[in-house]
């Protein structure tokens, strides 16, 4: 037993001898050396992103690589950042095989990156693009930086923001103020210029643009011509002055169209009303558009943002319509409860007295709702 003992003692100082403090200090310190070199995309790369090429590759990055002093392994990875923002908030576009030194990098991860920025799409932007450099728990090292440029694409329709004097007291918020409240109007389609909405205007002397986004007025439009809170119909960029509604200036709930293509605009003053053949007074007679009485006129509520009324109606039909008249109506093809522009009429499922309520407050996504009390 004491020669087993003896042995483990003499084990012990062999190991302590072994990791001396000498040896330790002797190692050699692995730290940054080199950094990364970025070698392609070259500066002012421009790239126009299309949906249909999402999967594709859009670049393939190449950099020199990093020199960490030692045999470590280097993972890489390519960040984004908008120009001007010194990479604060980079987003990671691609990452490489651990020691490689170059990424393919697809259609969609630059235009995911650019999205979330703050891009706007269909819109070329400056951003630029640098390699970071890990090696386990050593300090990062980055590459140079290049500036490229990005045209982004959405699948989702593009909207334009309403900024302006009539917010607070339409219900939207603080005026002139950028926030998510701001109300809306959508294209047709991604891609498109053709944009509509119906927002509320309380406001005689109301002044207001049109931004592409709530957190910024990058890229707004205003009125062509002429002092502030005029109307032209026609929008401008650059030496714009605020926009404003037609004459006579009337408060009330407008229908907002615009194009950026044609560079126009136009405000329409809607009040809506229910008719049809299941509504006390039935359907208009023949050469009565635009003659009040054959409709039951709803109200606007600022505060949930839908026009209501109340109304006992039989198992027929109705619509909605526009200052008592045809130009701007809404039914329900799908019976769906989506309202589309000009088309079949609303089936009452039963009579009763109904609270009917209409939600014009999402842009070409309009609503309704038939409940019975």
């Amino acid at each position: 037993m004491k020669n087993i003992t003896k042995s483990i003692i003499a084990l012990f100082a062999v190991v302590a001898l072994s990791c001396s403090v000498e040896d330790v200090q002797d190692r050699p310190v692995i730290e940054g050396v080199d950094a990364p070199v970025l070698t392609a995309p070259t500066a002012g790369a421009a790239y126009i992103l299309k949906p249909e090429n999402a999967t594709a590759q859009a670049e393939r990055f190449t950099w020199k690589s990093a020199n960490f002093g030692g045999d470590v392994q280097v993972d890489y990875v390519v960040e984004m950042d908008t120009k001007g923002n010194e990479f604060k908030t980079p987003k990671e576009i691609g990452s490489s095989l651990p020691s490689q030194n170059q990424v393919s990098v697809s259609v969609a991860s630059i235009n995911g990156a650019a999205l979330s920025l703050k891009a706007t799409p269909f819109t070329p932007g400056e951003f630029q693009v640098r390699i970071k450099a890990t090696a386990g728990t050593l300090a990062p090292m980055y590459s140079n930086v290049i500036g490229i440029v990005v045209t982004p694409y959405t699948t989702e329709n593009p909207k334009l923001y309403l900024i302006g004097n009539f917010l607070k007291i339409s219900g939207y918020g603080d005026d002139w103020t950028n926030a998510p409240t701001l109300p809306s109007i959508e294209a047709s389609g991604y891609g498109k210029t053709d944009f509509e909405g119906y927002v509320n205007i309380n406001n005689t002397s109301a002044q207001f643009k049109f931004i592409p986004q709530t957190t910024s007025f990058n890229g707004d439009y205003g009125n062509a011509t002429g002092p502030d809170g005029t109307y032209t119909g026609l929008l401008l960029q650059t030496g714009e002055s605020n926009a404003g509604l037609p004459t006579p200036k009337t408060a009330g709930y407008y229908l907002m169209e615009a194009d950026t293509q044609k560079l126009t605009y136009k405000a329409t003053l809607t009040a809506w009303s229910v008719t049809g053949s299941g509504t006390p007074l039935g359907w208009p007679a023949g050469g009565t558009e635009g003659v009040a009485g054959n409709d039951h006129d709803m109200t606007y509520n600022p505060t949930t943002k839908v026009w209501t009324v109340t109304l006992n109606l039989t198992a027929a039909e109705i619509k909605f319509r526009a200052n008592d008249d045809w130009k701007v109506n809404y039914g329900d093809k799908g019976a769906d409860g989506i309202l589309d522009f000009n088309s079949d009429n609303i089936k009452v499922p039963s009579a009763g007295n109904y609270t009917i309520t209409l939600d014009l407050s999402s842009p070409r996504n309009y609503k309704y709702t038939l409940t019975k009390n």
